[in-house]
């Protein structure tokens, strides 16, 4: 589960830089707003991220890590107890 979790989090990455680019690519200003601040990464990611993949891209960054993260604490724990 854990080597899972750490796939998952590694296919989120990519994700992540199409919109970290993206942010970049507008300004230098929202692009450091969009690596420092996780609630604007949200908003700038639903509200003026453009790619012909959105949805896609999207799932891909935020559904992976979070599925990443809850196997690897799943994981985490198991191992812990067994």
């Amino acid at each position: 589960m854990i080597a899972l979790g750490l796939l998952l989090i590694f296919i989120s990455v990519p994700c992540y830089a199409l919109v970290l680019v993206h942010a970049f690519q507008r300004s230098v200003g929202t692009g450091f707003m969009v690596l420092c601040l996780p609630l604007y990464t949200l908003y700038y990611a639903f509200s003026q991220f453009e790619h012909r993949r959105k949805g896609l891209v999207l799932a891909g960054w935020m559904g992976a890590f979070v599925t990443g993260v809850v196997l690897r604490v799943v994981g985490a724990s198991l191992a812990a107890q067994g």
